[in-house]
């Protein structure tokens, strides 16, 4: 386990012998893959959309005219029971099969971007700002890194307090609602905030809390800091006020193994289990659903979690060595399934990249994984992106 604090250059490499995109030529567009113009696909998309306009048709039309029969009539006519059981048994599974359509459509699947190489050792927690700013944490290294979204260092925070003479390794690390990097600390059992504004303007390390086996830490949609406790079971939730002191502490109870935690849809919370499980919490932190009885899923050993803006979570299988989307709708949809080592860390961000955190190689993979729905925005490849 190393130690040294000297500073080591993280190099962006592209387009590594990595899984890609099936064609690796553009059509105008950086970073997006070429489209494919043949005559069978042509007929194949002509076909599809002819489908889906007849369901559309057939279903207004069916409905204009049932509407009033319904309405007017006394009774239901011959139709009993159980057709219509039947009927909306049907029906539910061919809104899932739709549902299901359209996520085909709209992800993309092993479409490597970049890969940030070099002096990220055993990168386990990660965290991409609202501007792109990556911030890297390692159980091997006693520092926080800062990259551009090009990958190009900006910072290293020394991980050391008392004056220089202690240092800790980070596990994983998140932004709070002030701009202030959090780290968790498992050795030494607490939360730890880098202010800046401190020390005669050098920055210092304060410690909060006392917790057990604090893991995976984020912050939610209202600002309260989330620290996964493993081996009590529970996800801690609190605010933190400008003193540094924690307010309004509550928890999340019953957990088995909690590692990684983050904001899901509709301000809940989201918790990989080392057990096996994913689970997503209300805003009242109740339990709304079991990801593996929810969506039928068998997990490995899930670590990091992540959510996006549209309500999907993804999760990262550190055994099965792959990345899982679980949409609102429809079933899951497997993102990343070739050249994962072992995937920790996992971050998503509104350009639609995912920053996959692997402990095996000592790497960040980036993939894209939504397709853009408009040509020429959000289309640049990470390596070309401007860091100004």
């Amino acid at each position: 386990m190393s130690h040294g604090s000297e500073e080591t250059e993280i190099r962006l490499e592209t387009q590594r012998p990595m899984p890609a995109w099936p064609h690796t030529a553009t059509d105008g567009q950086p970073g997006l893959p070429k489209m494919d113009y043949t005559l069978e696909v042509t007929q194949q998309k002509e076909l599809l959309l002819r489908t889906v306009r007849k369901l559309q048709s057939k279903s207004e039309g069916t409905l204009q005219r049932v509407a009033p029969l319904l309405s007017f009539q006394r009774g239901m006519g011959m139709v009993t029971k159980s057709s219509v059981h039947q009927l909306r048994e049907s029906t539910s599974k061919l809104c899932h099969e739709l549902d299901d359509l359209e996520n085909q459509l709209r992800f993309c699947q092993n479409h490597a971007v970049a890969r940030l190489d070099g002096g990220v050792s055993a990168p386990l927690g990660l965290h991409v700002s609202a501007d792109g700013t990556l911030y890297l944490a390692s159980s091997e290294v006693p520092k926080v890194a800062v990259l551009t979204r090009a990958g190009r260092p900006l910072q290293a925070l020394p991980c050391v307090t008392d004056g220089g003479r202690q240092r800790f390794l980070p596990e994983d690390v998140t932004l709070t609602r002030a701009g202030m990097v959090a780290v968790t600390d498992l050795a030494g059992g607490d939360v730890k905030i880098f202010n800046p504004h401190s020390r005669f303007g050098r920055g210092e390390w304060l410690s909060l809390g006392e917790f057990r086996s604090p893991r995976g830490v984020a912050v939610d949609t209202v600002g309260r800091l989330l620290v996964a406790d493993y081996e009590p079971g529970k996800v801690h939730v609190f605010d933190v006020d400008h003193c540094f002191r924690l307010l309004n502490v509550r928890s999340i109870k019953g957990l088995r193994g909690p590692r990684y935690v983050c904001p899901g849809p509709g301000g809940g919370t989201v918790v990989s289990e080392e057990c096996g499980d994913v689970k997503l919490y209300g805003a009242g932190h109740k339990l709304l659903c079991s990801f593996s009885a929810t969506y039928g899923h068998r997990f490995g050993s899930p670590a990091g979690v992540c959510s996006d803006v549209e309500g999907n979570v993804l999760v990262a299988d550190e055994q099965k060595r792959c990345v899982v989307l679980f949409p609102p709708n429809g079933s899951p949809v497997p993102l990343v399934t070739e050249g994962l080592c072992t995937p920790a860390g996992l971050a998503c961000c509104s350009r639609g990249q995912l920053y996959v955190g692997d402990t095996g190689d000592n790497s960040v993979k980036v993939f894209r994984y939504r397709n853009a729905a408009h040509h020429g925005k959000g289309t640049g490849r990470l390596a070309a992106d401007n860091d100004g």
